[in-house]
């Protein structure tokens, strides 16, 4: 059934009460800044889609499975995804069906897309890929360039198989400024890109002025370290995955910035690293005494900060708190609230029609 805006404000003014009703609990310690709201697009806000690929006979068609269940439903267009990926999804299968080399125990197709008409599209088999896939694969990466900026991976067990490249550039504005973001298949992204401009803006408008260095965990491609290295004289961004630190240096490159340093280092490791408690050549490397740490970021996975790092972050004046799931970002609050206040706070709307909610939390040491 098509979404309507009036369908859309009703599931946002849902989810800004829900959010509202949480932070209520804090009410009672000090006066609570008003919720920032940051929409999205009610339709083709995605940047992502991941659709399992269904043989019947001769056909060939995408599915997805109901939610709680393993009921599947045929899939002819996605709305929630770009108008890129639903451009490219009819094309890709209509080209692979008739392509045995393509089409034999493929079982899911992944897009990546920009904003910018680049996509990376990850075919995934049940088999082991050989030479023949690739001559196919590099016949189907011409063809649809006339779409845009296209590469080509195909995946299967302890098998990665390239045609060109397996990334695109993303292009950010953030307040009239462009950033352009190394994104590669099967690695984190934010999903929702003009919501994402929306939150870098955001996290600028809070940080504006500040003083000292910035601490960031969980950096991931340095989405976040990135526009804000405006704001601090010096940006040291921590991050466990390998390949997103790669990404990151590749991003500090294209963007010419030169305050920003990532490190592969995980949130307790720095916790210990900055208590004296843990110590190796990396960390020796990163001369953490020469900073002057006053803010720290944090933007982490669905379970939130663990204790270590949670104690570790009330050391510093200011926290900058994102976080995928306000139901452990309460819980966290409520230790960071005996040793901080909180001055700002923001619903960004990634993923509409959905329960998923991300909020953003700025705080000061009382």
């Amino acid at each position: 059934m098509p979404r309507t805006q009036a369908d859309y404000q009703q599931q946002l003014s849902e989810k800004e009460l829900r959010l509202n009703q949480q932070f209520s609990l804090f009410a009672h310690e000090q006066s609570l800044p008003e919720l920032q709201v940051f929409t999205s697009a009610p339709t083709h806000y995605r940047m992502r889609a991941e659709f399992r690929v269904w043989h019947e006979g001769d056909d060939l068609f995408y599915i997805m499975f109901e939610p709680g269940t393993r009921n599947k439903y045929r899939v002819e267009t996605f709305p929630v995804a770009c108008e890129l990926i639903n451009t490219l999804m009819p094309e890709v299968l209509n080209y692979v069906k008739s392509k045995p080399e393509l089409r034999h125990r493929l079982f899911q197709i992944d897009y990546l897309a920009t904003q910018t008409g680049q996509a990376a599209i990850s075919l995934l088999y049940h088999r082991q890929l050989d030479d023949q896939w690739i001559n196919a694969a590099e016949e189907m990466r011409a063809h649809l360039q006339s779409f845009g900026q296209i590469e080509l991976i195909g995946r299967a067990r302890k098998q990665k198989l390239l045609v060109h490249n397996d990334r695109v550039i993303e292009t950010l504005q953030v307040n009239g400024k462009a950033f352009q973001f190394e994104q590669i298949e099967n690695s984190f992204t934010q999903p929702n890109a003009q919501v994402n401009e929306k939150m870098l803006e955001w996290a600028l408008s809070v940080t504006q002025g500040s003083c000292g260095d910035l601490l960031e965990l969980y950096c991931g491609n340095g989405n976040f370290s990135l526009p804000l290295a405006q704001s601090f004289q010096r940006v040291l961004g921590t991050e466990i995955s390998r390949t997103s630190v790669m990404s990151a240096q590749t991003n500090i490159a294209l963007n010419s910035i030169d305050n920003v340093l990532i490190a592969r280092m995980s949130a307790e490791e720095v916790s210990a690293a900055m208590k004296g408690e843990f110590a190796s050549r990396r960390v020796d490397e990163l001369k953490l005494e020469d900073y002057d740490f006053k803010t720290v970021l944090v933007d982490p996975p669905r379970a939130g900060l663990d204790d270590a790092t949670l104690g570790m972050v009330q050391a510093y004046d200011n926290i900058l708190y994102i976080s995928c799931n306000p139901d452990t970002l309460i819980e966290n609050l409520k230790q960071l609230c005996k040793t901080h206040r909180i001055v700002h706070r923001a619903l960004f709307d990634q993923f509409p029609f959905t329960h998923h909610t991300e909020a953003g939390v700025y705080l000061t040491k009382r």
